[in-house]
């Protein structure tokens, strides 16, 4: 009987150990596109020098939007599992390379990092929501844009005469 069991468990083992050195021969499919792999990063509503992480998802129903002659702006929400700081590391940078200057940052239970550029603002508070870092993360952003300034406009939209 003890024979018997042994025999099965080393039959076992051989056929295992077959299996796995085998499926090393087996042969290699190729890498998808880079056209069909999801982007890391998308733009933020009208604004395309704006990033976030393809992970978090715009709330259209905590958000609203602006356009005039002279302004446009608006205050965008999205939400997402991304850890909070590494999602701030990613605004920065992100900012930087869409040549914002980050000008100012407070943290405590929230964060808040503001950003400016010659005719245009943005400031984003991070919040983490229930759950902690196993949870969503927030974003609010409150962007304007000062399109008059770029175009010698008043706030009326209106031509400036020197």
């Amino acid at each position: 009987m003890l024979q018997r069991v042994l025999g099965v468990v080393i039959m076992s083992c051989l056929a295992m150990y077959g299996m796995f050195s085998l499926s090393g021969c087996s042969s290699q499919t190729a890498a998808a596109p880079v056209a069909d792999l999801a982007p890391l990063s998308n733009s933020v509503g009208n604004f395309e020098d704006i990033e976030l992480p393809s992970e978090m998802k715009w709330n259209s129903k905590k958000s609203m939007a602006i356009k005039t002659d002279s302004f446009r702006g608006g205050i965008l929400e999205y939400s997402g599992k991304v850890e909070i700081n590494s999602l701030k590391d990613f605004i920065i940078q992100s900012m930087k390379n869409n040549q914002w200057k980050h000008v100012g940052e407070a943290s405590y239970e929230n964060i808040l990092v503001a950003f400016t550029k010659p005719n245009k603002t943005c400031m984003i508070t991070l919040e983490e929501g229930f759950g902690g870092s196993m949870g969503k993360t927030f974003i609010k952003m409150y962007i304007t844009v000062d399109v008059a300034a770029g175009q010698r406009l008043n706030p009326f939209g209106e031509p400036v005469n020197n």
